[in-house]
């Protein structure tokens, strides 16, 4: 019987042994996480507040495996009803990207760049009425998400607009043989960036109003 109890009082030792350790873990486990999250948050915040426009770009290429990043990037953007309304041109051809800085200098192709993507909405895929607008917003959702993964993986990119200015757009359409249910939202211009353009804060506390006017 003594030798039962002696066991017993170990096994209870033992036992709380255990649930302390597992208590640390946990805790340590809890503490990573946080330290995890704040780090991803700061990093996050980061692309996002010193992302700028890049108009000079070095030769360097863009690989394939950069360009699959962007567009996942793109894609991953917010879209009405999960409609997608969206496709991209990808363009490297250096007749193509010649002629898109010669015909849209505001492109800065002609800095250099080696790289552009064309983001369309498809209006096959957008809604229907008075909401098949919301193609644009997705589309613009995801033209920033391919800028901000362009700044995090530290190439330069530049936003040129096309939509709504019809001349732009059909000139747009031509060069890139886009067919008649897809319309060019913008061109984004893209490369390893030969210049760093001061940053600018855009905060403004006069452009915040709550609750009403």
């Amino acid at each position: 019987m003594w030798k039962t109890l002696v066991n017993y009082k170990k096994h209870k030792t033992m036992k709380k042994i255990l649930y302390a350790l597992v208590a640390v873990v946990l805790l340590a486990s809890c503490n990573e996480k946080k330290d995890s999250q704040a780090e991803r948050c700061a990093a996050a915040l980061d692309v996002i507040q010193t992302r700028v426009s890049v108009r000079h770009f070095t030769d360097e290429a863009i690989t394939d495996a950069q360009i699959e990043t962007l567009l996942r990037a793109a894609m991953s953007a917010p879209t009405a009803v999960n409609k997608q309304p969206w496709a991209f041109v990808v363009i490297d051809d250096k007749d193509i990207l010649k002629t898109i800085g010669e015909e849209f200098p505001n492109s800065r192709v002609q800095n250099g760049a080696t790289l552009c993507i064309a983001v369309c909405g498809d209006m096959s895929k957008a809604l229907e009425g008075e909401a098949q607008g919301y193609w644009v917003e997705d589309t613009s959702a995801a033209t920033e998400n391919m800028l901000l993964a362009a700044h995090a993986m530290g190439l330069g990119a530049l936003w040129v607009g096309t939509y709504p200015i019809q001349d732009r757009v059909e000139r747009t359409k031509q060069l890139l043989n886009l067919p008649e249910h897809i319309i060019p939202m913008c061109l984004v211009t893209l490369g390893h960036p030969a210049e760093q353009p001061e940053v600018k804060d855009k905060f403004k506390i006069e452009n915040i109003h709550y609750n009403k006017w």
